[in-house]
């Protein structure tokens, strides 16, 4: 369901665009490909007035690669710069985050990159794109997981337990993981 129409009326001012897309690689690993994008509904002044930055333009256009493991651990990561408000003074920072080799999607991950990245350690864009990984690394590894379960159903359901729904105390679990399902010890939202 859509968000309602608003109640008064709106110009358009930023879009930013982030899309993250996996593959399944040939060494038995996993690539996620981030890429974030912001665009301006208006023209705007860049250095004084001197340089115009047109609008529909990307003013940040920014890619982020990581290769995972099955534990979710980081073996490899680039990024890359299509567009950025200060050119080589912004992209200039890319090949830092090949920090990220080390850390695990799933263990304190947004930490461990705000203290890796924080303020001007980093680019704050590049950060921020890496804070969506851990839960497209869980998407893409989902049917394994699935796989892994299913072969041996004494594994608790990977999901369980992530987002209020599959809380086990809820319908949820009642209904799909009997098995995991467990009572209630107060009432539960969005019921």
């Amino acid at each position: 369901m859509p968000l309602p129409p608003p109640d008064i009326a709106r110009e358009p001012l930023h879009t930013r665009s982030i899309r993250v897309n996996s593959y399944a690689r040939a060494d038995g690993q996993w690539d996620l490909e981030a890429e974030l994008i912001d665009i301006k509904s208006y023209d705007f002044d860049k250095r004084n007035g001197t340089v115009t930055h047109p609008a529909g333009e990307p003013i940040h256009h920014m890619h982020l690669r990581v290769t995972i493991d099955a534990q979710f651990a980081i073996t490899a990561a680039v990024a890359a710069y299509d567009a950025a408000p200060y050119d080589e003074h912004c992209s200039c920072i890319a090949p830092d985050y090949q920090a990220l080799v080390g850390m695990n999607l799933l263990r304190n991950f947004r930490q461990a990159v705000k203290n890796r990245f924080a303020r001007v350690a980093g680019c704050t864009h590049l950060t921020e794109l890496s804070y969506v990984l851990p839960t497209v690394a869980v998407q893409t590894m989902s049917n394994q997981r699935r796989q892994e379960q299913a072969a041996d159903p004494s594994i608790k359901p990977f999901q369980l337990s992530g987002c209020h729904a599959l809380r086990l105390s809820g319908p949820v679990a009642q209904e799909y993981y009997p098995q995991w399902y467990v009572a209630p010890e107060a009432e539960a939202k969005c019921e």
